[in-house]
């Protein structure tokens, strides 16, 4: 039996896990999240929720990885009581890696397409119809969206195809280091703006009037579903990275490491759009469009806003791809394990599944529209995120909590020796009724909850 792939190094696995984990829901969907719901007492919520609740989650993907050294059915079959079924939550957990490309390549295409536009100065001088109409050429074109999905797979197929360590490990590490880099510098500008300090109290400034205009409630679940849903837990996207790992680490302090690299992208995204969006007179709640229809209008009016423009959507990008490299990781895992085929074959088989996949999520917001699922206004995107972020998500987390906790799983005792393993921070069996009553409760709740919501 051929000898599984390992990572070359720690710093390797804390990139390449954080990478994953860093993606559109900290560069878009955090900022716009912060601006919705009041502000700075958000972010504390958010960060005490991802301490409470994502991580120790992530610890368990990471043990359930390390303890099998297979992907997630794989590790489920080997782990698993005689007889048990918990390997079932396994093949939803493919079906969402699959599902999830589908949707993520087309956004990251998007923009791709936005940096190459900011590149070559088809912003400039634009007016604020000049933007929305860019915006809606783009969404109405099958074919450029379409073009932008095939290169961002070929990219990520590419990749993934070099191997583990010489291709996901050696690019994702220059790829995210040079994402925190231009985060740094557009961060710096973004705060030298005129009015920017008045962007930075909001943001980070817990204001109690903020949280009453919007709702102590609505805020709350907002921060523990961004907590919950920013790491991408439930479908083995992080459990993949476990199984790569050897037991020189307890996995506890390389979780938290992890959750705090990617809390400290989602943070700076804020300080890059939030005080510009204040200096120009922007409002920061302005939702999905922020990105795509607001900033844009701000890069205009900004001083070689063409350069800061470009980083800006250069920096998105890495952040996308990133993500998109992590989980792609997972299909060709899928393919090794299953089928035994080799690197470059599982790679080649998933990118045609995920490129033939993501066609109907691009003609969905054109020459499908008139196709809307669940309810009024959605579209294909619509429908398979629903099915991977309000189902396969929650529910696929809850599976795994379970099966690290009860006595019918793999059991919690033996969850705590493989997360304990190593040098480093411990996680007390005394934290037990935490792990087995408390996490699964909140879990559920965030499945009931979120379905309610969704379609009220």
């Amino acid at each position: 039996m051929k000898e599984r792939e390992s990572l070359g190094s720690r710093l390797g696995f804390i990139l390449l896990s954080a990478g994953c984990a860093i993606g559109i829901g900290n560069v878009w969907r955090f900022p716009y999240m912060v601006g919705q719901n009041g502000g700075g007492l958000f972010v504390l919520f958010y960060v005490f929720c991802l301490i409470a609740l994502g991580v120790p989650i992530m610890t368990m993907e990471y043990a359930i990885g390390r303890a099998s050294r297979k992907s997630i059915l794989s590790a489920y079959k080997t782990l698993e009581p005689k007889g048990s079924k918990w390997h079932i939550m396994g093949y939803f957990a493919i079906a969402g890696n699959y599902v999830l490309l589908m949707f993520y390549s087309i956004v990251s295409g998007w923009i791709l397409r936005y940096f190459v536009l900011m590149v070559k100065g088809v912003f400039v001088g634009a007016d604020a119809q000049a933007v929305s109409d860019i915006f809606a050429e783009m969404m109405g074109s099958p074919w450029i969206l379409i073009k932008y999905m095939v290169i961002t797979m070929i990219i990520t197929v590419v990749v993934c195809s070099l191997g583990l360590e010489n291709g996901v490990e050696k690019i994702t590490k220059v790829m995210m280091i040079a994402l925190l880099i231009i985060m740094v510098i557009l961060g710096i500008r973004s705060l030298t703006l005129d009015g920017a300090r008045e962007g930075v109290e909001f943001y980070l400034k817990p204001n109690v009037q903020n949280i009453k205009s919007v709702g102590l409630g609505k805020v709350l679940f907002g921060a523990l579903n961004q907590s919950f849903f920013t790491l991408s837990l439930g479908i083995g996207s992080m459990e993949i990275f476990g199984s790569y790992i050897k037991k020189e680490r307890s996995l506890a302090g390389e979780a938290l490491l992890v959750a705090g690299l990617d809390t400290f992208v989602a943070i700076v995204a804020g300080l890059i759009t939030i005080p510009a969006c204040f200096s120009f007179g922007v409002a920061p709640d302005s939702g999905p469009s922020l990105i795509f229809l607001t900033l844009p209008n701000v890069f205009i009016a900004l001083k070689g806003g063409r350069i800061w423009g470009s980083l800006f959507f250069l920096f998105m990008y890495f952040a996308a791809l990133s993500t998109m490299i992590g989980v792609f990781e997972n299909d060709v895992s899928f393919s090794i394990d299953l089928f035994g085929r080799k690197r470059k074959h599982a790679a080649l088989f998933s990118g045609i599944i995920i490129t033939l996949g993501s066609i109907p999520c691009a003609l969905g917001f054109n020459v499908w529209r008139s196709f809307q699922p669940l309810k009024a206004g959605n579209c294909v995107m619509d429908l398979e995120d629903f099915f991977v972020s309000n189902l396969l998500l929650p529910i696929g987390s809850l599976v795994c909590c379970l099966f690290c906790t009860t006595r019918y799983g793999w059991g919690f005792d033996k969850y705590i020796e493989e997360v304990n393993s190593g040098v480093g921070l411990k996680i007390s069996k005394n934290l037990s009724w935490y792990f087995k009553y408390v996490l699964p409760v909140i879990i559920a709740f965030l499945v009931v909850y979120g379905l309610i919501t969704y379609f009220a």
